[in-house]
């Protein structure tokens, strides 16, 4: 049986960083028509492969190998704002690059044809509204939108190869049911996409075949459904091992209140006038507790426990710590009021001053939020720092030097040396793959159980995360649409969007379950 000629083909690649081994003898082969998933860990080398058949390696890489392209390649990053201009709107950007593809035609045709296949590009990347979207600036749509655009860029350009970086990451299951209708539309039409990938939901829905990588090496590979169901390395059924059920807190824990939300209407600029974007009639947390709040991108979450963190100041009603009302603006909050509630950002990465060593970062909350001297703050940032497995040799580098996972576990750390009484977790696992999630969600477990008068609010998309928490609160739209003990919300939920967030779920084979 003949088969389909190559797109994209890698033979031996290695590359090489200051002696350090970033892929190690790749080797990997493309067809058309086709979705090849990279699966594997923060630092397995998924990136630095795909970046290869653009041509693109670090700074200062010795590269030895083969990598052989047939045709163009369109890439999709994880943040798709970065390869937006964002001085320039939609339509112009869009229009500019059909342009250059009509050139060969009569003048007076050239305006039509251009037009005629932006709105084609946009139609096949699902870009609905597309007459107002053109006239926005990438600042002005949201993730999701930003990544349709960029889609629409590489099949204005007739890439032959797509090569997609994390497209789910961040995004809750109506969402991600989005991409995956979008990629595998793509491929539909003829066009390989390059999969790199930590959701293996969204891996299992559309791979073809899936390769494995750890440490930079190929570990296993093959056709999709036998990786995925018989899997043979060690590494690759930790991978597919069934996501953490031990809830997060002690059933009947709940002590006395800690924070409580009252009224609160928060806004965002837009424009010059101001667009309320959250509304929360009430909601409380109390001791050994912890609340998971869910919704879509752009619900409000983040927004939400910005306010609670005093990073959002432009809004009305009161956030109340101990029945007492806290100041909106961080800056206005006493010591104690910043010590009390602490955020873990989502991008552990830009959160860390990537000039200073990871120790002495984490050690200068203890000094400066409780006025520890250097030494005694040094010494309980290595004991906390070591308590959340992370050694004396790995937090004296500099950030950039750790793993997304590792970058995690030192926030936290950061964080608890306040001696919080709210933790706020922003989405702290959405980058990371199954093995480092489950591993900081246990240590969340550990925290929560083992320090008298800490609750945790945890902001996700994802209803695996949420499932082991106390409560969960779903938000839609900037409104709190529901909230209930886990058991509820995840077996009898009442609010319609709600029922589709878990439909949305169990259709992509989530193992949500109370």
């Amino acid at each position: 049986m003949k088969q389909d000629p190559v797109l994209a083909d890698i033979d031996g690649l290695t590359v090489e960083v200051d002696g350090q081994v970033l892929v190690d003898r790749v080797g990997l082969r493309i067809r058309p028509g086709t979705v090849t998933a990279l699966v594997g860990a923060s630092g397995s080398g998924k990136t630095t492969t795909g970046l290869a058949l653009l041509g693109e390696y670090p700074a200062g890489a010795r590269v030895t190998g083969e990598v052989v392209v047939h045709g163009r390649i369109g890439f999709i990053p994880q943040h798709p704002a970065s390869v937006l201009n964002p001085a320039r709107r939609v339509g112009a950007l869009l229009r500019d690059m059909a342009r250059q593809q009509v050139r060969d035609l009569p003048r007076t045709r050239r305006r039509a044809a251009a037009r005629q296949r932006v709105a084609e590009a946009l139609a096949d990347a699902q870009l609905p509204d597309a007459a107002e979207l053109l006239r926005r600036y990438p600042h002005q749509l949201s993730g999701g939108q930003q990544q349709r655009v960029v889609l629409a860029q590489a099949l204005l350009l007739g890439a032959r190869v797509l090569v997609a970086d994390e497209p789910t990451t961040g995004q809750d299951a109506l969402t991600k049911r989005r991409v995956v209708d979008q990629l595998a539309s793509v491929a539909r039409r003829g066009i390989a996409v390059l999969l790199l990938s930590h959701d293996l939901d969204v891996v299992r829905e559309l791979a073809d075949e899936v390769v494995v990588m750890r440490g930079g090496r190929v570990v296993e590979k093959g056709p999709a459904h036998k990786v995925l169901e018989n899997p043979v390395h060690p590494w690759t059924r930790e991978l597919l091992a069934e996501p953490r059920t031990v809830p997060y807190a002690e059933e009947g824990r709940a002590g006395t209140e800690v924070l409580r939300v009252d009224g609160l209407v928060a806004h965002h600029g837009a424009g010059g006038s101001r667009v309320p974007v959250l509304r929360v009639a009430g909601l409380t947390l109390r001791t050994g507790e912890c609340l998971a709040v869910v919704g879509r991108s752009g619900s409000g979450k983040t927004t939400l426990a910005r306010c609670l963190a005093g990073l959002h100041r432009d809004h009305r009603g009161q956030v109340l710590l101990d029945g007492e009302p806290l100041p909106r603006s961080l800056r206005d909050r006493s010591r104690e009021q910043l010590a009390a509630v602490q955020y873990v950002f989502q991008d552990a990465r830009a959160a860390f001053d990537g000039h200073r060593p990871v120790l002495d970062q984490v050690a200068r909350t203890a000094v400066r939020l409780r006025g520890a001297g250097r030494e005694e703050a040094t010494a309980e940032a290595r004991r906390t720092l070591a308590d959340l497995g992370l050694g004396d040799d790995l937090v004296r580098r500099l950030p950039g030097l750790l793993s997304g996972g590792e970058l995690q576990r030192a926030a936290l750390a950061r964080a608890l040396l306040a001696r919080p009484r709210v933790l706020v977790c922003d989405e702290i696992t959405s980058g990371l793959d199954p093995v480092t999630r489950r591993s900081l969600l246990d240590l969340l477990t550990v925290l929560v159980r083992q320090r008298d008068g800490l609750c945790v609010v945890l902001i996700t998309h994802d209803l695996d995360t949420a499932a082991p928490a106390t409560r969960i609160a779903v938000l839609d739209g900037g409104e709190v649409v529901e909230v209930g003990d886990r058991e509820q919300i995840l077996t009898a939920p009442r609010h319609p969007f709600t029922v589709a967030l878990l439909r949305a779920s169990t259709r992509r084979g989530s193992a949500v379950r109370p």
